[in-house]
């Protein structure tokens, strides 16, 4: 099964040469005399050509046969320059089938004609693709880099298990019943983040793993039921110095598998001015339409929306979509607008600027003064629109906002798609309040340590109290984050405390972890990435399944081996649970 070279390897000085090739029919083409056929493997194509002597053989090949070639490297009198190897083709001298195929239920090229549905249903043929066959090479590379970088600075690559306990707070756990305990369950990780803390207690100090986790939640373009994270953890070591870790992490991969030269350190901005500015806590930094805010600007304009907004203690923002004025149709800015809605905002206001004049439904409620002094607000200026938010809650100006800025900046062609704008968001809300619940939950998770400035507001004011949290961005989307982790034993029953948990909760759901604490903690943090949206955002794939070998879809299920599937009664009896059939499910 030699074969001396690879089908994306012969060059023109290769010439003259006898090889032996193997791989996939791509293509065949019959011109009577001459048979060429495009021979594939992962490296690239080779044209072979067959004459008449061959015909024996030729006739039978068809797509996606695999074959075994040994011929004489020519150099090509039509060269292709599309192709790596379009300087050369093969005179084959011996052609032999190793396997035949049968018709393929799609093209295998980079342009397919299968819906994504077929494509998956049929992933070992779409994997062939030479387009994708380079995502998951690259995925590949990117776990080099990262395995090469952190093994230099001394990291310890150290798996944790798949099977736990469950964890409260995070996403819904997949659980696995046990038969040998029967009635009890094991959970698949959402992350490693209690083991990796406690391999910090037990001294390991610096640790690594490219870690599978799993989370039962809605599927959608950037997540999936099962995925990999980039793990790391360290101890004795302050914020600054965990960031340049990961930066510098980062800074390699994109050199090692995109050739750019990230500039360090990587740019900051806080949890809160991110929100003033972008209105969400990931904000894509490629281009402007920043968000203003405008509560004191339009504090005496009479238009109900504004007026109840603020006597509601909420805000009113807005964004410049500069010189677009005369480019949105009032059925364009109806679709902007259902895009707000969808982001529970109750609508759309807008105005265009013509001549410094105001013009648009709302202009009739702004006075010359009023008008002037909001152009001069949001820099506005003749041919420009203005589009504006304004609810009682804080979060639905700035989501409905976000989600505008994104869809304009993306229609409007704003910025370079081949750019990648890294960026640290930091100082993170230590807690959040549910309305529904009427208590407070960790922003991030309860082991993450508020910033030394807050440790006072954990008890008289959690609503301002700040944590030491610091996320990843690039290009709008969160590449992952991490914290500096609370390391003394009070600290974390504070913590536990304002989160409502009872010490009983405390010992029932954390009961080995808070039991490690009384042994020497020393201090410690780290951070987690998402290995399959780097993989996403380097490739420019619209969706995490173009990066991964075998992926789920929305229907949080596998097309290709139906899974999930129903079980034999046995299996279920064993494990005592019960069958239920189809027509009851």
């Amino acid at each position: 099964m030699n074969r001396t070279h690879h089908n994306g390897e012969l060059r023109i000085e290769n010439v003259g040469e006898t090889v032996e090739l193997k791989g996939w029919v791509a293509k065949k083409r019959n011109l009577g005399a001459l048979v060429f056929i495009d021979l594939r493997d992962r490296y690239g194509i080779t044209q072979v050509i067959c004459d008449e002597s061959m015909e024996y053989i030729t006739k039978e090949v068809k797509n996606e046969f695999v074959i075994h070639v040994v011929g004489k490297v020519v150099e090509r009198s039509s060269k292709n320059p599309k192709m790596p190897t379009g300087d050369i083709e093969i005179e084959a001298t011996q052609l032999d089938i190793i396997s035949t195929a049968a018709l393929t239920p799609m093209i295998i090229a980079d342009e397919t004609d299968a819906l994504e549905e077929t494509r998956l249903v049929y992933r070992y043929l779409d994997l062939r693709r030479p387009k994708i066959q380079q995502n998951i090479l690259l995925r590949h590379q990117i776990t080099k880099s990262i395995r090469h970088y952190l093994d230099d600075l001394d990291f310890v690559d150290i798996e944790t298990p798949y099977l736990t306990r469950s964890t409260p707070e995070g996403a819904r756990d997949f659980l696995v019943p046990s038969r040998v305990h029967n009635g009890k369950f094991f959970a698949l990780p959402q992350s490693p983040q209690q083991f990796k803390q406690l391999l910090m207690i037990a001294g390991f100090e610096k640790y690594y793993q490219i870690a599978r986790c799993f989370r039962d939640e809605d599927l959608r373009a950037d997540r999936q039921l099962e995925f990999t994270q980039v793990d790391v953890e360290m101890s004795f070591m302050n914020t600054d110095e965990i960031l340049a870790v990961c930066e510098g992490m980062m800074a390699k991969v994109m050199k090692d598998v995109k050739g750019v030269e990230l500039p360090l350190p990587l740019p900051r901005m806080t949890w809160q001015e991110a929100m003033e500015r972008y209105g969400i806590d990931k904000p894509d930094i490629r281009f402007g339409l920043e968000l203003v805010n405008l509560n004191e600007t339009v504090k005496e304009v009479d238009f109900i929306v504004f007026k109840s907004a603020l006597e509601a203690n909420g805000h009113v923002k807005g964004i410049n979509v500069i010189g677009q004025a005369a480019n949105y149709s009032r059925k364009a800015l109806d679709k902007l607008t259902d895009i707000a809605k969808t982001y529970k905002a109750k609508g759309l206001a807008w105005m265009k600027v013509n001549q410094d004049k105001a013009e648009g439904p709302i202009a009739k409620f702004f006075n010359e003064e009023q008008t002037q002094s909001l152009f001069e607000a949001m820099n506005a200026h003749d041919g420009d629109l203005l589009l504006f938010v304004a609810d009682a809650k804080y979060e639905v100006v700035c989501d409905a906002l976000a989600a505008l800025r994104n869809h304009l900046g993306k229609e409007l062609k704003l910025y370079d798609p081949e750019a990648f704008a890294f960026l640290w968001v930091t100082d993170f809300p230590m807690f959040e309040y549910d309305d529904e619940t009427q208590r407070y939950y960790a922003k991030h998770h309860p082991f993450t340590r508020p910033k030394e400035s807050d440790l006072d507001l954990i008890e008289k004011d959690p609503a301002n109290c700040l944590a030491d949290a610091y996320d990843i961005v690039l290009n709008g989307f969160e590449l992952g984050g991490g914290s500096i982790r609370i390391h003394e034993q009070d600290l974390q029953k504070r913590v536990f405390n304002a989160l409502g948990f009872t010490d009983e909760q405390i010992q029932r759901q954390f009961g080995y972890f808070v039991e490690a604490f009384k042994y020497g903690t020393p201090p410690h943090g780290g951070f987690a990435l998402g290995l399959d949206r780097i993989a996403m955002l380097l490739t420019q794939s619209e969706s995490l399944r173009d990066v991964i070998a075998f992926p789920k879809i929305s229907s949080s299920s596998c097309p290709m081996t139906k899974a999930p599937t129903a079980v034999e009664k046995p299996q279920l009896d064993e494990l005592g649970l019960e069958v239920i059939a189809d027509d009851e499910a």
